[in-house]
């Protein structure tokens, strides 16, 4: 009987919503942004025509290959730990609400983006035990430079982790990525699943048996973030390739890591243990994973700080970020027959907060009103041979290039947002931010929020 009025207070939820937002053409505008961060050899269908070839040297300190991937935000460096879980959790929106990207007309294209940065990760991992976690540096990107990737002329040095400089939080969040992505592609391209799934097993295996976060394995990647652990990442990226494989020692993998950290809670780059526990709980049934959910969900719901217009605020950094990993996590637990209507109901009204309820659309090229000078060197610069240097930073004028579908890092706790180039910390960009928002309106669309 518990489960028959679930099922129909999610019913009612679906059937009685109203339509604000066309979240289709929000999808496809966010696969655009993917699009406009990718580096290295741009293929011939690319869409976003200002972006061009750019990094076509970058090297591994043996030579290796280490072209593609993505841009992490506005700046040029390729950091492996949030690129991989940008993958990740694209994988998991394709994989769990795939009706909904069928909607949008978008499966493709979101299959296009998850490669992008697959393909990469085979380059990045050279051997079983060896792993390129970063290209660029950010003390000298940071500083050095402003202009378009195209142009960069600066060192862009790699970094690696390896069994004498360890990182298992990069290592399992790589190995979730490539799991997640076998699954994504084991029925449209089963050799290249394959070729993911022996990567994603050999590098768990790495990051399980030689302990050690990877910001402690060399110096650079502290200019810009910092791994709290490594154990969430271990019990994610363990979730995942028992959800890829079936394979029960990935079980006791996860119950030797778990203990120590079973209070955490989150979702976010850095916080994995909200994700695996949701997945978790779909995968096993056990009710410790789903409670668990569903007390942190009510929690967070009730009595988290909001905005005076209403934004479920979390983080001054990537302020919609946080809001948007919150709701994906909430409604994954909606799906397995929690406060389906509660929590589908809050999503949607974040979602719409994002998009333009304030009279503002925090997603560039979005709506009427939406950010015009977001903190991002390519879309800053007009097009070649015109210069594009430090002027640009400072200049007050909109951005030369539209960066379609970007979500930007979002206001403060006053709801106050300011268009302002040189503000990174509320009006830059990020792949990161992108994934879970981008899941969260799979989820909606799913749900038939929108026309």
């Amino acid at each position: 009987m518990k489960v028959l009025l679930v099922l129909a207070s999610a019913l009612i939820v679906c059937v009685s919503n109203t339509v604000g937002y066309n979240y289709k053409e929000v999808i496809q505008k966010s696969l655009l942004f993917y699009e406009a961060q990718r580096s290295g050899k741009l293929p011939s269908d690319q869409r976003v025509t200002w972006r061009h070839d750019s990094a076509m040297n970058d090297k591994g300190v043996h030579g290796e290959d280490l072209t593609g991937g993505y841009y992490d935000a506005g700046d040029f460096i390729k950091f492996g730990f949030q690129m991989s879980f940008t993958v990740t959790v694209l994988a998991w929106g394709l994989l769990d609400h795939y009706k909904g990207y069928e909607a949008a007309d978008s499966v493709e294209n979101t299959r296009k983006a998850i490669k992008w940065g697959t393909d990469y990760f085979l380059k990045a991992h050279v051997s079983e035990n060896v792993f390129y976690a970063q290209v660029g540096s950010g003390w000298i990107d940071h500083i050095n430079y402003w202009g378009r990737p195209e142009d960069m002329t600066e060192p862009r040095p790699a970094y690696m982790i390896n069994v004498t400089n360890p990182g298992s939080d990069l290592a399992g969040e790589t190995a979730a990525a490539l799991a997640a992505s076998y699954l994504v592609f084991k029925d449209v391209n089963s050799t290249y699943a394959d070729i993911l799934l022996t990567h994603a097993k050999q590098l768990y295996s790495f990051g399980y048996k030689y302990r050690g976060k990877y910001t402690d394995a060399f110096d650079d990647v502290r200019c810009c973030y910092n791994s709290s652990g490594y154990e969430d990442e271990l019990v994610w990226g363990a979730a995942w390739l028992y959800r890829a494989t079936n394979d029960s020692t990935y079980l006791q993998y996860i119950a030797d890591v778990y203990t120590p950290i079973q209070y955490y809670i989150g979702f976010n780059w850095d916080q994995k243990i909200g994700g695996a526990d949701v997945l978790l709980a779909k995968l096993t049934g056990e009710s410790k994973y789903l409670t668990k959910m569903e007390n942190y969900c009510d929690n967070m719901l009730a009595n988290q700080q909001r905005t005076p217009k209403g934004l479920i605020f979390i983080a001054e950094w990537g302020s919609l970020m946080t809001t948007a990993y919150l709701m994906e996590i909430c409604l994954e637990t909606a799906a397995l027959g929690v406060n389906a209507a509660k929590y589908q109901a809050e999503a949607k009204k974040q979602i719409n907060y994002m998009l333009g309820d304030t009279g503002f659309s925090y997603v560039v090229g979005f709506g009427d009103k939406y950010p015009l000078r977001v903190s991002h060197r390519a879309a800053s610069c007009p097009d070649p041979p015109a210069k594009c240097d430090w002027t640009q930073y400072s200049s007050p004028d909109p951005n030369p290039q539209v960066l379609t579908g970007a979500l930007v890092g979002g206001p403060g706790v006053n709801d106050d947002y300011e268009d302002v180039r040189a503000d990174y910390v509320h009006n830059e960009v990020d792949t990161v931010y992108n994934a879970g928002f981008q899941g969260v309106l799979a989820t909606l669309i799913e749900l038939g929020y929108s026309d």
